[in-house]
């Protein structure tokens, strides 16, 4: 069976995936503040993820596909940023994060898919000058209010706050994907393309 090339494009430009994509990536985001509350130190975390994420630029920016700053980009500028100020958050009334960091969210929002400006250097930010491109884009706003918002819930993770049974429970295999997180989403996007790759040539005409 072929399948056209209109219906795969009509598959990934549905408004549909355009909301989950957000709201997956924001829990993704989320979930990575809460364990940076857990962790040892959030600046060799950072340093890691940071060191991979150059190299993911490297290698897509000689498949012509160049991602300038991903996911894994943010998420490293993240580590990096609250290993730095993590006491000043801290220092916080407990009240005062979640709201100051949903009031960000809503104001920089439209920073998700960059704004358009003449000024350069400030993608980093989300805002972005018209020949500016990047195959995987997440910039610091709003997404970095997401991500602060996860080490205050992640206070509460840490303090058992929660219902007895979220620390009882067990799930050997989901633990051991956790262990190995950053191994495995460094593996998933090669094979991911390869798959694509060959489904295209199976299955588009």
């Amino acid at each position: 069976m072929r399948v056209s090339r209109r219906t795969v494009v009509g598959l990934f430009t549905n408004p549909v995936f355009d909301v989950l994509h957000y709201f997956f990536a924001g829990l993704f985001i989320f979930l990575s503040g809460i364990s940076s509350d857990f962790s040892r130190s959030n600046l060799k975390r950072g340093a890691k993820a940071m060191a991979l994420a150059l190299g993911i630029t490297l290698v897509t920016y000689f498949m012509d596909m160049t991602i300038v700053f991903g996911v894994l980009h943010l998420l490293a500028s993240c580590m990096l940023l609250f290993g730095l100020t993590r006491g000043f958050w801290e220092a916080l009334p407990a009240w005062v994060l979640p709201i100051l960091c949903i009031i960000l969210i809503v104001l920089t929002a439209p920073c998700a898919d960059g704004v358009t400006t003449q000024t350069p250097h400030l993608w980093l930010f989300g805002f972005t000058t018209p020949d500016f491109a990047s195959a995987d884009y997440f910039p610091l706003l709003p997404w970095f209010f997401v991500f602060l918002l996860g080490t205050w819930a992640g206070r509460y993770v840490k303090a058992g706050r929660l219902p007895q049974w979220f620390y009882t429970a067990r799930a050997p295999r989901l633990a051991l994907v956790g262990r190995h997180a950053l191994l495995l989403y460094v593996l998933h996007q090669p094979l991911l393309y390869a798959l694509t790759m060959l489904l295209r040539l199976i299955f588009i005409r």
